[in-house]
């Protein structure tokens, strides 16, 4: 039996408190280690301490000082982007695997199906610090991939929609920060010449579960390709599934012809070949409702993808140590 690997989750909020259930009840490589916060009074501190994982409420200092330290070999930060920039620079010298659940970015991106392997491969250059996107690049990014794994894609566009309800503080104070990370990552990871993204916090009542749009601008107009699209994206979806029950494909992938006089040239990057096809592709995602209702789908999504990072972590470092040993 595997031993598992500790972890702390800083930030006791709807992501932080979501990511310790997941720890708790699903993980086989994982074990909560520390909960930090800087609220003696906040909801996700008293749930951890009563499910008896240790606490502090004196923030990143706090976790440093507590017993059992030296034994956490992983840390989520799900704060702000602002936070985690402080946060990261006092865990700096300690060896500490980082994965950052908000778009502060330092680290590499990671979108798990679509990159995680390669930052992975070798050991010795791992970064010590990986960032999860945004939860509508979680959703929305493989399936940039997907197509532009088959084709080329000057220009990609993201439309998440996310109940209300289910935008806390840290994410409504990262607006900016998610579209410009999100962004980014639509072209780093995603592979698109151009990316753009938008956020729409939905205030329907009841609350509508996390719905997301993909808009791909490609030059190719063969059925062939158009079958090879579809192809790829049904088993990029597949893959996500895998630890993201809840995420679908809404509809069937949409090819739409570009009429010649539509203004789509404003849209790509400089130097870009002529464009003939739009690609649409509509997700939902349905939360696992193991501590948020179904309808954050959003939050879901971001802390099963972090879990899925640090449990791969964890894994291939225990892994790595039972080689060292026999060998």
């Amino acid at each position: 039996m595997m031993t598992k690997t500790k972890v702390a989750i800083i930030g006791p909020g709807n992501i932080g408190t979501d990511l310790m259930f997941k720890v708790m009840r699903l993980s086989t490589s994982l074990e909560m280690g520390a909960m930090v916060g800087i609220d003696p009074a906040s909801d996700g501190l008293r749930r951890a301490a009563s499910l008896g994982v240790p606490t502090t409420h004196e923030g990143v200092d706090g976790l440093i000082a507590m017993d059992g330290f030296d034994e956490i070999g992983i840390v989520f930060d799900a704060t702000s982007a602002k936070a985690h920039v402080a946060n990261a620079a006092k865990l700096a010298a300690y060896g500490k695997k980082l994965v950052d659940l908000t778009p502060a970015a330092i680290g590499p991106y990671v979108v798990p199906p679509v990159n995680l392997e390669e930052h992975l491969e070798d050991h010795t250059r791992e970064p010590s610090n990986v960032n999860m996107v945004t939860c509508g690049g979680q959703a929305t990014i493989p399936i940039v991939a997907a197509i532009s794994r088959v084709t080329a894609v000057p220009y990609a566009e993201i439309v998440a929609s996310i109940a209300s309800k289910s935008a806390g503080p840290g994410t409504r104070a990262n607006i900016d920060e998610f579209t410009e990370t999100t962004t980014a990552a639509i072209e780093k990871v995603g592979g698109a010449q151009r990316g753009k993204a938008i956020i729409i916090l939905n205030p329907a009542e009841p609350p509508l579960i996390m719905r997301d749009t993909v808009l791909a601008l490609i030059g190719d107009a063969e059925e062939s390709t158009h079958d090879a699209i579809r192809a790829s994206i049904e088993d990029m979806v597949a893959k996500v599934q895998e630890y993201v029950p809840g995420y679908r494909l809404k509809q069937q992938v949409q090819f739409t012809e570009i009429p010649e006089d539509e203004p789509v040239h404003t849209l790509l990057p400089k130097g870009s070949p002529k464009v003939t096809t739009k690609v649409t592709v509509f997700l939902e995602v349905e939360g696992a409702a193991m501590y948020l209702p179904a309808y954050a789908g959003n939050l879901d999504i971001m802390t099963s993808a972090a879990m899925r990072v640090a449990e791969t972590i964890a894994e291939r470092s225990a892994s790595r140590a039972k080689e060292e040993v026999t060998a």
